[in-house]
Order: C-alpha cells, then sequence, then structure tokens
C-alpha cells in the first residue's frame, strides 16, 4: 500500500464519519465512499452504536413539492446554489456543507429531527441534476422555490405566501394544544 492510497482511504474514512454523524444511510455511504459495505456498516455501527436502518433511499420527487417539505427543501437548495456557484465547491462536499448551513437556519428542537434530511438532501440534488426538478421563482415574494421541472409555473405562487388551509396543524401541534389545556391553572402569587 502506498502512502497515497493510506491519505486516500483515511479521506475516505473521515468523510464517511461526517456523512454518518449528518445522518447519512448506508446507501448514500455506498454511493459518495470508496469503502466497502462491511467497513461502513462497522463504522456505522460505532459510531451510533445500533446498525444502520434498511429499507429504500427516497425516489420519489413528490414529497419536495409538498408544503412544509417544500419550504425546507428550497431553504436548502438555494444555500447549495449558492456554495456551488460562488464557494467553488460542488459533489458531496457542497451538499454536506449546505446541509450544515440548513441545520443552523431550522435549528430543530432538541431531540427532534430536522425535516429535511441529509439523505433527503442529497437525493434533492440529485433530482436536480438530472433534471426532474427546478425552481420558481414566487410571483408575490420573489423568492425561488422547488418545483416540478415540467408544471407550469408562470404566476407561480409559493406555500409561503398561499398556505394551505391545514398549515401547521401537526398531530405534535394537537398534542401540545391538549397539554396545555389539561395542565391546572397557574396559582396567582
Amino acid at each position: 500500500m502506498t502512502k497515497k492510497s493510506v491519505v486516500t482511504e483515511a479521506q475516505e474514512i473521515q468523510l464517511a464519519i461526517e456523512l454518518i454523524n449528518l445522518g447519512a444511510r448506508l446507501q448514500l455511504l455506498e454511493s459518495e465512499t470508496t469503502l466497502s459495505r462491511e467497513r461502513l456498516l462497522k463504522l456505522y455501527k460505532e459510531l451510533k452504536g445500533v446498525s444502520p436502518p434498511k429499507g429504500m433511499l427516497p425516489f420519489s420527487t413528490d414529497w419536495f413539492i409538498t408544503w412544509q417539505p417544500n419550504i425546507h427543501s428550497s431553504l436548502f437548495i438555494n444555500i447549495h446554489k449558492y456554495l456551488v456557484e460562488h464557494a467553488q465547491i460542488s459533489g458531496i462536499e457542497a451538499v454536506m456543507k449546505a446541509y450544515k448551513l440548513y441545520l443552523e437556519q431550522v435549528e430543530p428542537e432538541a431531540g427532534g429531527e430536522p425535516v429535511l434530511s441529509l439523505t433527503r438532501a442529497w437525493t434533492l440534488v440529485r433530482f436536480f441534476e438530472s433534471r426532474m426538478l427546478d425552481t420558481a421563482t414566487c410571483s408575490k415574494c420573489g423568492g425561488d422555490f422547488v418545483v416540478h421541472r415540467l408544471d407550469l409555473n408562470k404566476d407561480y405562487v409559493c406555500g409561503l405566501c398561499h398556505m394551505p388551509s391545514r398549515a401547521g396543524k401537526t398531530k405534535k401541534a394537537k398534542e401540545d394544544a391538549a397539554a396545555a389545556s389539561s395542565a391546572p391553572p397557574a396559582l396567582p402569587a
């Protein structure tokens, strides 16, 4: 083994560690590193203490178009595009840096998961590269939002300017409201 291949393997391991810590699924790791599946499984178990989740990767563009995921996907893809155009980075490095910046903006609650996982962000970039998705400018606010490339988007209005009637009415919001209403009233001091 030459010194160069040792450095390359060390860099691959470091990349895999960073990806795992950001929440990458095994398929993403296999696609973006040259490490063997067995090596990735061992590394994942060592870092997370559990086996990686099983199942298929997201394969439909529709998830990125629904209301809340669209807002988060649009934020991420705009950060990604900016980094690619202005920071001279590309590939998995651009995805990772954009995802870290996305996480800084959305700040999930402690123990909570961000709406957009690293694997979905990576998949989103692949959908853009394959020209299945694109961005359209909202005719009201001027922001760029993820859309199906072949849809008619002449007078596009984003989900923030035209919120669906059920927006924000999640199961967690209902549970929080129920918990607040069942709490005993505060006693005056």
